[in-house]
């Protein structure tokens, strides 16, 4: 309470309103090895004008994606965000709307969050899309347990090359359910050989595309063993590379989840970002969150409405389906407005710079002396650099000298701290992609 503008005389009455004596007693069931210990050291109150001064110059201290060449990836790309896309997402109509529950006061973003369904149906080559979930990673979780309530069964088979940040969050909401997690590895090309994984009775089987690595997995294959095993395919799918991959729909998958932070939305230091859903339309009663239909009033003009929303994920939870009961909205419209500036040739023009950049960087990086490109094949916006250096520790070195890359892949898999993962979006120019070159040959050299 001490954080909050309470004077000591409103702590004193919340404080006997249920019965406690003192601050510390209310904090007394909280593990003593968990809390601080001791008063932080935050200075004296400031007023508004000197704190706005003191907060300035502790943002200078810290250089972003804006003032360094950022060929970081792993999960959070530097995509360009077009000016039309802050300009029609950030209007007030849309930035102080909340839960379109009345459909008589919510069409405009109502008929909003439906073409950001419609678009993301057809980059994914599904028939059914949710209104958003809160980002990749929960997106994963929720297609994961809808596996499990079609199928009956309570395990899943999750590729290596998945995110693991992914795979830790599946993992943390499924602990508690006695849910199997099954990690098939990969092989010496940085995919899975899913011909050679056993799916009996899986749930789901849970691919990338592409992969942690920027490779891109064998989706097909992966669908052909989970329909042997009467299991639901998964797959985790960038929507920046729909433009020029085929769509996972179209491969066979069953539910397609990804992480929409890079169509129309920016790094925004991790967050919010916004996750997408999509299924087929015989699944459509497992989706989880709202989705958005479109429908004709009493007049007979086309209105539209939140349709297929179960009752029970408000007020039934332990029976519910989901415990999503909303969107990232703002998000979502952001990602719709992106998608529809860019249209089919944009993205497919979009995709096609990012491969030939990435195959630009990949040659250029591999005549570093002492480093090659790992993982030979088919890559989109990523490669891994293998160099003589930790990679976590080369990527605080470059971001001295102008660049940020990585993440040094030693912290997600320790086979691999020799690797370095590098992400070439369209952003990236050669110039950029030589001197990080130049940069990478003058921290081996020295």
């Amino acid at each position: 309470m001490d954080f909050l503008p309470h004077t000591p005389e409103d702590d004193a009455q919340m404080l006997e309103a249920i019965g406690l004596g003192t601050l510390d007693e209310l904090f007394e069931p909280v593990p003593a090895a968990v809390r601080l210990g001791r008063d932080l050291d935050v200075g004296a109150a400031l007023d508004e004008l000197t704190l706005i001064g003191h907060l300035s110059d502790l943002a200078q201290r810290s250089r972003g994606a804006s003032e360094l060449a950022c060929f970081a990836g792993g999960g959070a790309y530097d995509h360009y965000v077009p000016a039309a896309v802050r300009a029609l997402a950030g209007r007030a109509e849309f930035a102080t709307s909340y839960t379109p529950y009345q459909p008589e006061l919510s069409q405009g973003v109502l008929q909003a969050i439906y073409e950001f369904q419609t678009a993301v149906c057809e980059i994914y080559g599904m028939e059914v899309a949710n209104a958003s979930l809160y980002d990749g990673a929960s997106a994963l979780v929720e297609a994961t347990n809808l596996a499990a309530r079609v199928t009956k069964r309570e395990r899943a088979i999750v590729g290596a090359t998945v995110h693991p940040h992914y795979v830790d969050v599946l993992r943390t909401y499924t602990s508690g359910l006695g849910f199997d997690l099954a990690i098939a590895p990969y092989g010496p090309d940085g995919t899975v050989d899913w011909s050679a994984v056993d799916a009996t009775g899986a749930a789901a089987i849970v691919t990338s595309y592409p992969n942690v690595f920027g490779r891109l997995e064998d989706v097909a294959g992966a669908a052909e063993v989970a329909r042997a095993a009467g299991a639901l395919t998964v797959v985790v799918a960038d929507p920046s590379a729909m433009g020029v991959l085929a769509s996972p729909g179209s491969l066979g998958a069953d539910v397609v989840v990804g992480e929409g932070q890079g169509v129309g939305n920016g790094l925004t230091y991790g967050g919010p970002y916004v996750g997408l859903f999509a299924t087929k339309l015989e699944l459509v009663r497992q989706v989880p969150g709202r989705i958005a239909g479109e429908t004709l009033d009493a007049d007979g003009r086309r209105a539209y409405v939140l349709t297929l929303q179960a009752r029970e994920q408000h007020i039934r939870r332990a029976k519910a389906t989901s415990n999503v009961c909303t969107n990232q909205t703002l998000m979502a419209i952001a990602t719709a407005v992106y998608l529809s500036w860019l249209g089919p040739e944009g993205l497919r023009h979009l995709g096609e710079v990012c491969v030939r950049n990435t195959a630009f960087a990949a040659e250029r990086l591999a005549s570093i002396p002492g480093c090659e490109i790992a993982f030979d094949g088919p890559r989109f916006k990523e490669l891994v650099l293998k160099t003589p250096m930790d990679g976590r520790r080369l990527a605080r070195r470059l971001a001295d000298r102008g660049f940020l890359a990585g993440p040094g892949l030693g912290r997600w898999f320790p086979e691999l701290s020799d690797h370095l993962l590098i992400a070439v979006t369209e952003r990236r120019t050669e110039d950029e992609i030589v001197g990080l070159a130049v940069a990478i040959e003058k921290e081996l050299a020295g």
